[in-house]
């Protein structure tokens, strides 16, 4: 008051409502909404991270609060729970085989006339996608695998042209426990995990072809070293590779349909009689007999009768005991009944499992489970528990004798999260090794004339996932694969009708057009692939330098903004898929007013309303802001 100065006193109200407006404006440059209420505020929940695998906690009541009876009748449904499990596991392994021979019922003749041009064969990547087409043609790696072997002994192709089918037959025949991932497609967060941990496979597979597919066009290695592998050894033929599991799912197998894969590899070979023959194998006891024709020499040697012109005719002594034996159906109706039914139940069994995995990973025994599969070593030897899961996945897969059945069992497995995804890839690694040591084994049994093609081009399919692996895992940093399964499996779960799209782009298209340009002539393949390898190449650096370095770049190339937004984004797609099945939705409404869609829809609304009116409820208009505060004048 002396010195005559005037203080401006501001009211409670005044100081308030400026210190709302900051508040506001805050929440508009960071296009954050306002809170409905202070509870919220205090109370905001921690946004969890997707990729945290759930506990799994144990809802029931505790062992040593049950009665004797409480006690027996426990121990009673977790020894029909793991029954169960064992006998869904048994039908689930039994589908994929049944779906391996609907596939080549439906495009086994296909795989063999893919394989006849021997000219594109030549072609490195025109032999890659070729063994990526026609693995998952007949869903088989070891078929394709052996029919490449077939023709390598035949003379129609040589071993170095071999290589890169067999690399193209290592991307094939992951395609399995991708289409098991989507199975789960019900809950985002197992659907992430899921598809995650099967395309860690895929991008494996990928990654380890870009990097040696050039480097064995160009130097040879993988050819070189298993030639002087076969030089070092004096070969001989042995005994077949023991089928451990396949002595346990025969029976079944066999009583559904059996299969004479030799006339893929006929057809392959060129032999013109294979193309009418059925894939259907009627007659498992044949006898074949060897006339003499009039006017030929003949002459006897032991018992068997020897002519110049060799003419033979088959007596068929026994029918074969499977279904569709007494059936004259083409392969085509057979092969299509067969993939629909192996669909259903892979599908059904898989859903069951997921169940009752969940109903018996609870507690300690799932705290013990997750431990065991999940924990490394102690310092300082973490860095060993990758290796050791790289052998069990190696050891489990010569168990069951089939890579696509071991990752294909561990998919769900990563999806209700008792396998982490970052466990599951040396185990998917492993896998991998697993499958390339039963197809030695099976090319050690090859006949004499033969083993030294078969070994080697099996040894070729072993060193080639060593060497994928020796890129790709031991240095953390260098586990690509892990971060784009991570990236895609985030994608997926957010639009979900993008695995069919990545799963019918990575598997059908990409090697079909690759195909179909390497038969127009290397130079179109050339003149097509090479700008559009190099846009990728341009796009993928521009993407890395915005999330990492954008001030490197210019303004205008600092985002994708100026692209139109179909071209960026997949909400303009996702919006046109969420139309289409809102169509279906509806036009199934329209016909049952009381279905469980409707039902949904209905619940749907009633809660938006009553959220909507618990929120106003707790509306705290000191928090409101200017610009909600103009709203409502405006509105009212």
């Amino acid at each position: 008051p002396g010195s005559g100065t005037q203080r401006q006193v501001r009211s409670p109200v005044g100081s308030g409502e400026g210190h709302v407006g900051e508040m506001g404006r805050r929440w508009k440059d960071k296009d954050l909404s306002p809170s409905y209420s202070t509870l919220e505020l205090v109370n905001e929940p921690r946004e969890e991270d997707p990729w945290d695998l759930p506990e799994l906690k144990d809802t029931g009541i505790k062992w040593s609060e049950l009665d004797t009876k409480g006690k027996v009748l426990r121990v009673v449904s977790a020894i029909v729970k793991l029954v169960l499990l064992l006998g869904l596991l048994y039908l689930f392994i039994c589908s994929l085989d049944v779906l391996s021979s609907a596939f080549q019922l439906v495009g086994g003749k296909a795989a063999g006339d893919i394989f006849q041009d021997n000219a594109v064969l030549s072609n490195p990547v025109a032999g890659l996608v070729i063994g990526v087409l026609v693995t998952v043609l007949v869903q088989s790696s070891s078929t394709s695998s052996s029919i490449v072997v077939s023709m390598v002994s035949s003379g129609l192709l040589d071993v170095k042209s071999a290589v890169p089918i067999i690399m193209g037959a290592n991307i094939g025949t992951s395609v399995t426990n991708t289409i098991v991932a989507m199975m789960q497609a019900g809950d985002r967060n197992e659907f992430r995990r899921a598809f995650a941990g099967a395309t860690v496979h895929d991008f494996f597979n990928w990654l380890s072809v870009l990097i040696l597919l050039p480097l064995e066009a160009a130097t040879g290695v993988l050819l070189k070293l298993t030639q002087l592998i076969i030089d070092s050894f004096n070969l001989e033929s042995g005994e077949d590779a023991p089928d451990l599991l396949k002595v346990i799912t025969d029976p079944l197998t066999k009583s559904i349909i059996q299969l004479d894969k030799s006339v893929i590899g006929d057809i392959a070979l060129g032999v013109p009689e294979a193309r009418n023959k059925s894939l259907i194998k009627r007659w498992c006891k044949v006898e074949v007999n060897t006339f003499c024709p009039a006017g030929a020499v003949c002459w006897e040697e032991g018992n068997q009768t020897v002519t110049q012109m060799n003419q033979t005719w088959t007596n068929n002594l026994e029918r074969c005991k499977h279904i569709f034996a007494n059936i004259n159906w083409s392969d085509l109706a057979v092969g299509l009944l067969l993939l629909a039914l192996s669909l259903l139940v892979l599908c059904m069994c898989l859903i069951l499992i997921v169940k009752l995995l969940n109903s018996m990973l609870k507690g300690q025994v799932a705290v013990v489970i997750k431990k065991v599969l999940n924990t490394d070593f102690p310092f300082p030897f973490g860095w060993v528990t990758g290796y050791i899961a790289i052998v069990v996945g190696a050891g489990m897969t010569f168990i069951v004798q089939s890579s696509s059945v071991f990752t294909s069992a561990i998919t769900p497995l990563v999806g209700i999260g008792v396998i982490s995804l970052e466990r599951a890839y040396p185990l998917t690694l492993g896998s991998n090794i697993g499958t390339t040591t039963t197809s030695i084994l099976a090319a050690m049994a090859s006949p004499g004339e033969t083993l030294s093609n078969s070994l080697q081009i099996a040894l070729c399919h072993f060193f080639f996932n060593i060497f994928g692996i020796i890129i790709w895992y031991p240095l953390p940093f260098m586990r690509l694969p892990i971060r784009l399964a991570r990236g895609l499996g985030n994608r997926t779960a957010k639009y979900r009708w993008f695995a069919v799209i990545y799963l019918i782009l990575c598997f059908l298209v990409v090697p079909l057009t690759v195909f179909g340009l390497s038969v127009a002539g290397w130079k179109v393949l050339v003149g097509v692939g090479v700008p559009i390898v190099a846009l990728i190449i341009v796009v993928v650096v521009i993407n890395v330098t915005q999330s990492r370095r954008p001030h490197f770049l210019p303004r205008f190339l600092r985002n994708w903004d100026f692209l139109p937004q179909p071209l960026h984004s997949m909400k303009p797609w996702d919006a046109a898929v969420a139309k289409s099945t809102l169509f279906c939705g509806r036009y199934c409404c329209g016909c049952c007013k009381c279905s469980s869609c409707c039902r949904k829809d209905e619940e749907e609304v009633e809660v938006s309303r009553r959220s909507s009116k618990s929120l106003e409820g707790h509306d705290n208009p000191a928090l409101s802001t200017d610009e909600d505060k103009k709203e409502e004048r405006t509105d009212f």
